[in-house]
């Protein structure tokens, strides 16, 4: 933020930076999904305070737009001063000339001023003005005339598609609503057996599991979707292995289409990657393939096709691989519960459906509007007061970003992909990525209904607001009835684990100095209708570090594969996506940048997962993480660099790419070597 002189002042300025927190996630949030701030100023050419009159002080405020909620930020002198922090979404900052060092209110004499980015956001008027005559229908080849939002039960169109739900209290323009995608829509059909609950699979060394992709039929909230499912269960099974052991998966294809198993997180062997046209050829629809799994890492995992994960993945072709340690890093609980969680599109007429011969939703991601636990979107769990339950979560949306929390429970973050932290840490709510894994302990002290919220602030791009979304994804019972306790006092105890910090420990010299490798996060857009171009540019003037729902779903729905291309780019060489091939040597670490470009017409938040490796997440925008654990997927917020030590451990050539499904198949994927 540019700080503007007020009038009468020459040659004084100043910036505020909005300052990553550090952290265990790359995002710093409040419970109810607000964003928080580190304020840090520099500011210059400030005089002596005595020069302008009666004043000893010059002091810093925060207010809301309307000022009628205003906080006193301490004083502030030329240079650089941490402040303190901020969740407001709009707000103005002050540097006032004041008698005391410690005012109530702000003073007369305002020296430099401020707004937050995201009062740029442009009132409804102005949008209707500069739209002027796009505001009728769209046209093109593939548009309907005269859609509204309330035409979600329309039948099929000869190209298959239904119209997309609306989010509560959203209005789109007229042209948007007209919005089709250029794709014929698909959705699979014939014969489908009807669907099974998750099986826990407990795997021995030497082991060999049968895995089935299959077409299933599944039941939610009484209506009845066609879906896909490993060995007829809508998520696959439970798998759980114990470390270091070895395992044979022999996967038989009975989907219409090609496909393949990548066994996401697991540092495996390279041609048993499940990645098409880099470590095997798909798996083509009546065929088979051999799959050697080992488990070097303690951890939860989850495995999913590699083959269209847009259409597949969206459909439920997925399930969670729980990795056991003999070490006993982590404390004992009460008992455990593994939970993926999904989103799924639907309407009145039934799923949504896909593209056929590319990806809908490529331009933010396929926002489901029904969420899933475990594939039910009720998920219930009953514990016994005082119980520590330990929940391992992961996001197996295609788009979505969560925020989760039990309230009125105290919940401790304790691993996340690959394993503990170095040190557990107390957290209000979770946030998490798509294909982001966590470990945490939670305790329910008080009896009743607690519920698992996803709370997060949804933006009307229309009208440039701020709204709450809250979901309830389930809901623990907690009787008062007494049981059995394993947690103890360990519960209160903030555990530093000293397994995970020896191992760090040989990394600390390699983790210093400048990156090596950058990779660029960014956007190329190509013959999107005019109304999309138009809003686009429009709402470029502000992007949020983390879009948390659709709130844009015609425009969002109409963008495809073929006019959306999402890129990897090399920093050093300017090469992109696939064209990229960089090399590394087998046990020697690596520093890369991860820059998530903010001019870009859609900046956007990416999880980019590594295929085959692991990492740390060293730095956020420069702000340090003093709490490491080794992951495989992060998340580079909008406008964000993420600096991270890449542990290059397993031979071969492998894929680096962003993990919202829509992006991967528009293209944001490359490639690396490990000789």
């Amino acid at each position: 933020m540019e700080l503007v002189a007020a009038p009468g002042f020459s040659g004084v300025s100043g910036r505020l930076e909005l300052g990553h927190i550090a952290g265990p996630f790359t995002v710093a949030v409040t419970p109810d999904g607000r964003t928080r701030f580190q304020l840090i100023l520099s500011a210059a050419g400030l005089p002596p305070p005595s020069s302008l009159g009666d004043f000893t002080a010059y002091v810093a405020w925060v207010a809301t737009p309307t000022m009628d909620a205003i906080v006193r930020q301490g004083v502030v002198n030329n240079g650089r001063t941490r402040l303190g922090i901020v969740d407001l979404e709009k707000f103005t900052f002050l540097i006032t000339a004041e008698r005391s060092r410690r005012p109530a209110r702000p003073g007369p004499r305002t020296v430099l001023r401020a707004q937050s980015p995201a009062t740029r956001l442009f009132p409804p008027d102005l949008l209707q003005l500069t739209l002027g005559s796009m505001t009728g229908p769209a046209t093109g080849e593939h548009s309907q005339q005269g859609a509204s939002h309330h035409d979600s039960a329309s039948m099929p169109d000869q190209f298959g598609w239904t119209t997309v739900p609306m989010p509560p209290g959203i209005t789109m323009l007229p042209a948007e609503m007209a919005l089709r995608p250029r794709l014929t829509g698909w959705l699979p059909a014939g014969p489908a057996a009807p669907s099974e609950p998750r099986e826990l699979i407990k795997l021995s060394d030497g082991d060999t599991l049968r895995l089935e992709a299959g077409v299933v039929q599944r039941t939610i909230r009484g209506r009845s979707y066609t879906m896909l499912g490993f060995n007829r269960q809508h998520p696959g099974p439970l798998l759980e292995v114990a470390r270091n052991s070895r395992v044979t998966v022999r996967f038989i294809n009975h989907l219409p289409l090609p496909s393949s198993i990548h066994w996401h997180g697991i540092r495996l062997d390279n041609p048993n990657d499940g990645t098409p046209a880099l470590t095997q050829p798909a798996v083509e629809p009546g065929a088979e393939l051999i799959y050697h799994l080992r488990f070097p890492d303690a951890g939860i995992y989850w495995y999913h096709p590699h083959v269209r994960e847009d259409l597949q993945q969206e459909l439920g072709l997925y399930g969670n691989l729980l990795v056991r340690s003999d070490s006993g890093s982590l404390e004992q609980v009460d008992r455990e519960a593994v939970l993926m969680l999904d989103d799924i599109l639907v309407s009145d007429a039934g799923m949504v459906p896909l593209g056929r011969d590319a990806p809908t939703h490529a331009l933010m991601g396929r926002f489901g509007n029904i969420f899933l636990v475990n594939g039910e979107p009720d998920y219930r769990l009953r514990v016994k007061q005082g119980q520590v339950v330990r929940f391992f979560l992961t996001n197996a949306a295609n788009a979505r970003m969560m925020n989760l929390s039990f309230p009125k429970a105290r919940m401790k973050l304790v691993g996340s992909d690959l394993g503990p932290y170095q040190r557990d840490e107390w957290v209000s709510s979770v946030v998490i990525a798509p294909a982001e894994r966590y470990i945490v302990d939670v305790r329910f002290d008080q009896t009743g209904k607690v519920p698992l919220l996803n709370r997060v602030r949804g933006l009307n791009h229309l009208y440039g607001r701020f709204f709450d979304e809250t979901d309830t994804l389930g809901v623990v019972d907690v009787s008062a009835k007494p049981g059995t306790r394993s947690s103890g006092a360990s519960f209160e105890k903030l555990k530093h684990h000293a397994d995970v910090a020896a191992e760090l420990e040989r990394f600390r010299g390699t983790a210093q100095g400048a990156p090596q490798k950058t990779l660029v996060l960014t956007l190329q857009t190509m013959d999107l209708p005019a109304i999309s171009q138009r809003l686009m540019q429009l709402d470029s003037i502000y992007f949020p570090p983390v879009e948390w729902s659709g709130t844009m779903p015609m425009m969002n729905w109409a963008s495809t594969g073929r006019q959306v291309r999402w890129i990897l780019q090399d920093g050093e060489s300017g090469k992109e996506n696939m064209e990229i091939s960089w090399h590394f040597r087998r046990g020697k670490p690596v520093r890369i940048r991860l820059v998530n470009q903010r001019q870009s017409v859609h900046a956007m938040q990416h999880p980019i997962h590594f295929h085959g490796q692991r990492f740390l997440v060293l730095a956020v925008n420069g702000e340090p993480n003093d709490n490491l654990v080794w992951k495989d997927t992060v998340l580079v917020p909008a406008g964000s660099t993420v600096d991270i030590l890449l542990d290059p451990s397993n031979p071969g050539r492998w894929m680096v790419h962003c993990h919202i499904a829509e992006h991967l198949s528009a293209g944001m994927m490359a490639a690396f070597t490990v000789n």
